[in-house]
């Protein structure tokens, strides 16, 4: 996929600068932005380009909270690269969801109980390796739909994994007893990468990842039980009527990427569509929605 670098520019006291940059990240969520990279007065923030508002970014800028800030950017094409070189070359310490499950790169285990041998201790252990998709379960919002899976009983489900990067939440409906998994993801990057860690974590037999949108859902003959999607809130608002219709009766929905003060916004959509909300979790500023289908 093609990504447009947006440059930010901050003029502001220095006492403000780090706020800024906290808040800015927040609220460029609504026009597409995934990612930022600080430096002192700069941002710099990462966003697919088909899925880039700049109307909207230009609304958020001229309504910035702060008083004395002054912001301006620049957007350019990004190069062509490795988002995830870091992990790649350096590889990351083990991930720990609720005690239970365990995310790991299968090379750095300096920090486990036990080592390599910890992994045992742990209902389910994930081997991801990270090449050029997004999802390793350092997010909050992995954390989150991880741990609100490990809650559901997936045995004998059909599940459908929206918008799949890594293939992480798949890959963990699968390993704790799921029938099978269907994924999709518009960065044919993260198709093959998803389809690379179900091999490597031996769920490939009963794990599907089609090249796509929520579009790809229009084909589609077969239901499922548990439905998730981890995206920012303009895509989950969109395609979450296509979600709906794939939901056999009684289906769980999993929603996470957006922040606190989305959810009335996600509620009120998920109502409009017969959907019944269960529960709503929190890390920080990040969200994680829960619903069924009546």
């Amino acid at each position: 996929m093609k990504y447009l670098e947006v440059i930010f520019t901050i003029d502001a006291p220095a006492p403000l600068i780090q706020d800024t940059h906290d808040v800015l990240s927040a609220m460029a969520g609504e026009a597409g932005f995934e990612t930022f990279e600080e430096s002192g007065c700069e941002l710099r923030g990462y966003v697919q380009q088909q899925l880039f508002s700049q109307e909207t970014l230009d609304e958020i800028l001229a309504n910035f909270p702060f008083e004395g800030v002054v912001i301006h950017y620049t957007v350019n094409e990004a190069e062509d690269r490795d988002w995830n070189e870091q992990w790649e070359l350096e590889g990351f310490s083990p991930i720990v969801i609720d005690h239970r499950c365990v995310i790991h790169d299968g090379r750095h285990f300096e920090t486990l109980e036990g080592g390599k041998d910890g992994l045992d201790t742990f209902d389910t252990a994930i081997e991801i390796d990270t090449h050029m998709a997004f999802g390793t379960g350092t997010h909050e919002t992995t954390r989150m739909m991880l741990a609100a899976l490990l809650n559901l009983d997936p045995t004998s489900k059909q599940v459908l994994d929206c918008g799949c990067g890594t293939g992480i939440l798949g890959i963990a409906a699968l390993k704790c007893g799921a029938s099978a998994c269907t994924a999709y993801d518009i960065d044919e990057w993260s198709v093959d990468n998803a389809m690379h860690n179900a091999v490597i974590n031996r769920v490939d037999d009963r794990f599907k990842v089609l090249l796509g949108d929520a579009s790809v859902l229009n084909s589609f003959n077969e239901e499922f039980d548990i439905v998730m999607a981890n995206i920012n809130r303009n895509i989950l608002l969109a395609d979450m009527p296509s979600f709906q219709k794939v939901m056999r009766p009684g289906a769980t929905l999993l929603l996470s990427g957006f922040y606190t003060t989305d959810v009335e916004l996600l509620k009120t959509k998920a109502e409009q569509l017969g959907l019944s909300w269960l529960s709503t979790h929190n890390d920080g500023d990040w969200c994680c929605l829960e619903f069924s289908k009546d």
